[in-house]
């Protein structure tokens, strides 16, 4: 007991802040809100400091790149969302071909062992290979989520799996409970967006059919 009394009174309060913007943005985002992205983009300037911190420095570069996309991903959802109402909007969910993923899974598994190769060998980043992995998809992960495919979910729930994994190795332990919700919310997030793409199906057969 006393040692998390320990653990609470010296807790990393960037970090909290950090994680609970991140969880703001997963939860926004899966509902279709527009306001994920500006906590997205707070929460991921937060993370770039505190992930080159403990030498996760793919983590870090990572969250650089969430940066922009947190940019991108306001102004597209916003260009086509001007009543910001996801049920009224030109950009509707979208789902790709199983072969398609399969195609581009493999594309990333081999970006993600030659990256992983120079991070072992030519830096001190931690666990090189496993965070070059998680690295690669969230890049991809993320672009998928700023044109609403709806496979980004599937995506996140492995790199969510293994982050946690990382994190608990380096004693993040706010992240790493964050990226537990994260699964939970992803898990949310595809069952919310099938909804949605199945709404957009029907609608779209209707049209046809009239």
């Amino acid at each position: 007991m006393a040692e998390v009394t320990q653990y609470f009174s010296n807790l990393p309060w960037l970090e909290l802040m950090a994680m609970l913007l991140a969880l703001a943005y997963v939860v926004l985002a899966a509902n279709g809100s527009l306001w994920c992205w500006p906590a997205a983009f707070i929460s991921t300037a937060l993370y770039t400091i505190i992930f080159y911190d403990v030498l996760l420095l793919m983590d870090s570069a990572l969250n650089l790149y969430y940066l922009v996309m947190a940019f991108y991903g306001y102004w597209i959802w916003q260009k086509k969302h001007p009543q910001v109402n996801y049920q009224k909007t030109s950009l509707e969910v979208i789902s790709l071909p199983a072969n398609k993923h399969l195609k581009i899974g493999i594309t990333l598994a081999a970006i993600s062992l030659v990256l992983g190769y120079v991070m072992a060998n030519y830096t001190p980043a931690a666990f090189p290979y496993l965070d070059t992995f998680t690295t690669v998809f969230a890049i991809f992960a993320t672009y998928l989520v700023t044109q609403k495919v709806l496979e980004n979910w599937l995506y996140w729930l492995v790199i969510d799996t293994v982050s946690i994994y990382l994190y608990l190795e380096k004693g993040l332990f706010p992240t790493a409970a964050l990226f537990v919700i994260y699964i939970i919310i992803a898990s949310y997030g595809y069952v919310k967006w099938y909804g949605f793409y199945k709404n957009n199906q029907l609608t779209l057969s209707a049209q046809i059919s009239n």
